[in-house]
C-alpha cells in the first residue's frame, strides 16, 4: 500500500519536484487468506509543501481489508 501511495504523491508533484515519506499510517481490518487484493489510491490534499494519500486494499468480494493514509513532502525544484 505504501509505494501504492507514493505513487499516486509522485503523480500529484508539481515539474521537477520529488517527494519522500513524512508519515505513513495503516490500520489492518481484515485477514486475506486467498484471492487478489485491489489497492487504490487517491490524494486527499495536493498542497505546496505536502500531499496527503489515501490507500485503500480490498479483496475479491469488495471488503476493506487495510486502510493506509500516508503524509509526503513535497521536495521542489
Amino acid at each position: 500500500a505504501g509505494r501504492v501511495g507514493a505513487l499516486c504523491a509522485f503523480h500529484n508533484l508539481p515539474d521537477g519536484a520529488t517527494t519522500s515519506t513524512i508519515e505513513s499510517k495503516t490500520n489492518l481490518l481484515r485477514a486475506v487468506r486467498s484471492g487478489e487484493v485491489t489497492f487504490r489510491a487517491n490524494p486527499v490534499h495536493v498542497g505546496r509543501t505536502v500531499i496527503v494519500v489515501q490507500t485503500d486494499a480490498t479483496d475479491d468480494e469488495g471488503k476493506l481489508v487495510s486502510r493506509t493514509t500516508q503524509t509526503q513532502a513535497v521536495l521542489g525544484p
